[in-house]
């Protein structure tokens, strides 16, 4: 009798449903407007119980991957009875459909889930990592890799992406670094818009596109001692000017989701915390979309000591204005009966059911639950040869050369070379954390491969000589012996990928085990040998050693399916290193943090005199990095000239034109990041040494060259002042044109 009454009553909701479609359609395109799906969620909530509309609020996980501390394994019943609106780790066309069958026809209405998963940099077809994206500074292959990724998420059922990862990080002991941008925000605010815009597409009712979802809000990225989940404290100008600003690039992108983050923001826990959700994210800037908790997020408001127990951590996160609860239960099980008892107002339940119905509509899972679970789209776009390939060129674009003493690369295809290394003919870490589906031993491609595409296995002595971690070094005379016999030595060495990611923090970022021991060993034995070191790695390295060791190296980070070939490309000159790094490499722990837009202090070392007592400065190091943020080599020269000003003095409403030519002096073709940067010399509060307000990437032929211009309005100088307000101020400015973050202005600009 029940499963009747359940049917009568589908039945009913699906007339309902279709006349509403019916009748919205006579004056609406291929795309309905967010007016008329917002009238289609308000009648299906007037059909709903408060207990439909908490279950909307629930999200569990299945078991197709675990990345937290619990899986509910009771979750088919919660979705049959209506009390779970959203499922993550699940995956595939037919697992997806199964669920989704007993959401949409075996419960009173209906009502479809969203499926989401981790698609972090690439779902079955693995790109580099997001940090070695960053690297690329190429907006559009950038877009296109995620896009590839939402075809390829999208064909197994998935509907949501936990993804972009939009947190400035400045620590490289934090493991997270290794999943967002880097130190910068002009570049990490554009980088979020490529991710959105590649993920949802330019319409979300296609079958091709994935919800994205901006995380983590706020500051996780600067979590104390580079822990992750730790305590973060900061002051309103360091929040408004350099952590909020990604998040509202992806909300102006129109991201449709938000995460939490997991840190506290001086002293509320985020999950928590009226003032980023409520007053910024809502009231500010008018984001519409819902916002879900990370993983058991709301319990953990109670070790956090901000809530007594889950129930008052259930009201903490209702009132906050999250909308979806990530394996916590707190929903499931008390928001009906806080609303009952009058502890929490129903229109929060509403607003938060209504949020997340709302984006059901917009993908079109109520006209069709069933159109990402396509069986044979699955098998046709799953690691299609073109996303190979996309991601080969994407892992060549990435690899930024950090020295080339010599011009030892890129690598003779007649010479022999030693190929050596715990990470030469690895397929397992190739392709990073948070690799989704992606197949770490079929379809990974080792650098070993990618070098035999260039020459014959004759011309390669390989050794492994030592393993990522651990202390011995039985193997170092077999790699010494390699060494001997070859003209050039490629020793491929780094992190395993689990030692950077979510939970895996460092207060050691040298490389670990006896590599560089490795290292040292060979160099003792062939003094003469050219030593050509490739790096994996999910955060920068401390590589003061390395660099002093090696003649050249090749910063390739996790470099994804593809990696192998793509890295073999620029070894061998294939590809012509572009890639700048996204952020600073220290030349020891000590100086962690370090970024180039610091503030100058009252005490700044003179550029004359580095060693002038009582300046803001260490008794054993200099204050500079190893390697500068904006810093990559390639193996042709660029050289800047001409920068010029289209004026002198701008007026609050003018356009100032920079322009600088640059010349290819060398060999190669190739490409070149242009950077701009500007200094606000005063200000009401302090500003930055530099920042970061454009760039350009653009190719030149040998003996080329070409001018690159950029436009500077009063919106790029604008700034939250110490009365919070997002200004101007007038003054002078520094500006240059550079190929690196390494350098001194030399021009200036008046606004007045």
């Amino acid at each position: 009798m029940t499963h009747i009454l359940k049917t009568q009553n589908f039945i009913v909701v699906a007339l309902t449903f279709c006349f509403l479609s019916c009748k919205s359609s006579v004056a609406q395109t291929a795309s309905p407007s967010t007016t008329s799906y917002e009238q289609k969620v308000d009648s299906l909530m007037n059909l709903m119980t408060l207990q439909e509309k908490v279950g909307q609020t629930v999200m569990y996980s299945g078991s197709g991957a675990v990345t937290g501390p619990t899986v509910n394994k009771n979750f088919r019943t919660y979705i049959k009875d209506a009390e779970v609106g959203a499922m993550l780790n699940v995956y595939s066309a037919k697992a997806t459909r199964d669920l989704q069958k007993l959401a949409v026809e075996e419960t009173r209405l209906g009502i479809p889930l969203l499926f989401g998963y981790d698609v972090i940099h690439g779902f079955r077809t693995i790109f580099p990592i997001n940090l070695g994206l960053a690297a690329s500074w190429d907006l559009e292959d950038i877009e296109k890799g995620t896009r590839i990724a939402a075809e390829e998420a999208s064909a197994v059922g998935i509907h949501w992406t936990f993804a972009p990862m939009v947190d400035i990080a400045r620590d490289p002991r934090w493991g997270r670094i290794s999943e967002g941008a880097g130190e910068d925000v002009y570049l990490g605010s554009k980088i979020a818009k490529a991710y959105v815009h590649g993920f949802q597409g330019d319409d979300l009712s296609k079958d091709n596109t994935i919800l994205a979802c901006a995380k983590h809000f706020v500051g996780y990225g600067a979590a104390q001692a580079g822990r992750d989940y730790h305590t973060v404290n900061m002051g309103h100008d360091e929040l408004r000017n350099v952590y909020l600003p990604p998040f509202k690039a992806a909300v102006d992108a129109g991201v449709e989701t938000f995460m939490t983050a997991f840190n506290e923001l001086n002293g509320v826990p985020a999950t928590a915390n009226k003032f980023i959700f409520r007053d910024i994210l809502r009231d500010e800037w008018n984001f519409k979309g819902f916002v879900v908790t990370d993983y058991t997020a709301i319990n953990e408001l109670i070790p956090h000591g901000f809530a007594k127990d889950q129930k008052h951590a259930t009201k903490l996160a209702i009132e906050a204005g999250i909308d979806q609860d990530m394996m916590s239960s707190a929903n499931r099980l008390h928001l009906a009966d806080l609303v009952n008892e009058g502890e929490v107002d129903v229109a929060l339940v509403n607003d938060a059911c209504r949020r997340i119905l709302l984006t059901k509509y917009k993908l079109g899972l109520f006209d069709d639950p069933y159109k990402y679970c396509n069986e044979q789209r699955e098998k046709e776009v799953i690691y299609k040869p073109e996303f190979l390939e996309a991601a080969r060129q994407s892992a060549a674009m990435c690899s930024v050369l950090l020295k080339n003493d010599e011009k030892v690369l890129p690598l003779d295809k007649n010479q022999t070379i030693a190929l050596i290394g715990p990470l030469a003919k690895d397929k397992e870490n190739i392709i990073g954390n948070w690799a989704a589906a992606g197949d770490r031993r079929g379809k990974a491609i080792s650098v070993h491969q990618g070098i035999q595409e260039y020459l014959n296995d004759s011309k390669i002595i390989f050794s492994k000589g030592c393993d990522i971690e651990g202390d011995d070094e039985s193997d170092f005379q077999n790699a010494i012996n390699a060494a001997k016999g070859a003209d050039k030595v490629v020793m491929v060495m780094g992190e395993d990928y689990d030692m950077s990611g979510e939970a895996a923090c460092r207060t050691n970022i040298k490389l670990p085990g006896r590599q560089t021991d490795l290292i040292k060993a060979i160099r003792k034995a062939v003094p003469d040998k050219k030593i050509i070191l490739v790096l994996m790695n999910g955060r920068p390295l401390d590589l003061s050693e390395e660099d002093m060791l090696a003649d050249a190296i090749l910063e390739t980070w996790f470099p994804g399916t593809s990696g192998g070939y793509g890295v073999a490309d620029v070894l061998f000159g294939k590809y012509n290193p572009s890639a700048k790094l996204p952020v600073t490499f220290p030349r020891t722990l000590g100086q962690v943090p370090i970024y180039y837009n610091m503030k100058n202090t009252g005490r700044p070392i003179p550029a004359n005199n580095p060693k002038d007592d009582y300046k803001s400065n260490y008794l054993d190091s200099p204050n500079t990095p190893l390697y500068p943020f904006g810093h990559g080599l390639s193996y042709t020269n660029f050289e800047y000239s001409d920068v010029t000003l289209s004026a002198n003095t701008i007026g609050f409403s003018d356009t100032l034109s920079a322009s600088a030519t640059i010349t290819n002096t060398g060999d190669y073709d190739g490409y070149e990041v242009v950077q701009l940067y500007v200094h606000d010399k005063v200000g009401s509060i302090t500003r930055p040494v530099k920042e970061l307000k454009g760039f350009e990437k653009i190719f030149l032929k040998k003996g080329e060259s070409k001018t690159v211009s950029f436009d500077i309005t009063v919106e790029d100088l604008k700034f939250y002042n110490a009365e919070m307000k997002f200004d101007v101020e007038p003054g002078e400015f520094e500006i240059a044109i550079k190929g690196t973050s390494d350098f001194d202005f030399g021009q200036t600009f008046t606004l007045e």
